[in-house]
């Protein structure tokens, strides 16, 4: 059976924007591929361990070769853990308001544990680095309440999309899809942008395993 995992770094619960987009992909997703099994990841759930010094220590113990102390060892032990679980997936959703022009720190501490030597990537000193998760497919719901790209700076920049769409990239996950969400607060009525997003949404779930079929024919 295949997985998807819904990882939600949305702080606002019903009132979330993302979320709501989540849903209606979800819901449809649900709908014509009831054989996907689905998991939804609240990362303000307390479940992300920090990425600490015998975490920090663990790594370097890594591409030193060297072996790892007993507190380096059950630090990272924690990290595969919250590896394995993110590795799980074959599909993944994200929901990504923007905080500050960027991603929310509790997505960035995800990204921060899980990206690890012989997890999520190899390294060659000649070559650089190897994404190891290719194969996998994400769709993101990007949201920004004031941010949009046919906006001045004063309105903010960008460092949402094109940071974590790059991690996803370098991590071995190439096929990206993407919905975006991006009323400006002064307008007064974002409910057409709002249904464009979901109906974008729900398109995205009903092609989700029908993609994947035309690229293997």
């Amino acid at each position: 059976m295949s997985r998807l995992l819904h990882v939600s770094s949305s702080r606002r619960g019903a009132r979330s924007e993302s979320l709501a987009i989540a849903g209606a992909f979800l819901d449809e997703l649900q709908r014509v591929h009831p054989e996907i099994e689905v998991e939804t990841w609240d990362l303000w759930d307390g479940s992300l361990p920090p990425f600490d010094a015998e975490a920090s220590a663990g790594k370097y113990a890594i591409f030193a070769g060297a072996e790892h102390t007993p507190e380096q060892a059950a630090a990272w032990a924690r990290v595969r853990a919250t590896f394995e679980r993110f590795d799980a997936a074959d599909y993944y959703l994200f929901t990504v308001p923007m905080w500050n022009h960027g991603i929310p720190y509790v997505l960035k501490q995800l990204v921060d544990v899980i990206s690890q030597p012989g997890l999520v990537y190899g390294f060659d000193p000649e070559l650089g680095y190897t994404g190891l998760l290719a194969g996998k497919k994400a769709v993101v719901v990007y949201t920004s309440g004031v941010y949009g790209d046919d906006r001045s700076s004063a309105f903010g920049v960008d460092f949402q999309k094109p940071y974590f769409d790059s991690w996803l990239e370098w991590a071995g996950i190439t096929d990206i899809e993407s919905v975006t969400f991006r009323p400006n607060l002064a307008v007064a009525d974002p409910e057409p942008g709002r249904r464009a997003a979901r109906a974008a949404a729900v398109e995205l779930a009903r092609t989700l395993v029908v993609d994947d079929a035309r690229k293997a024919s």
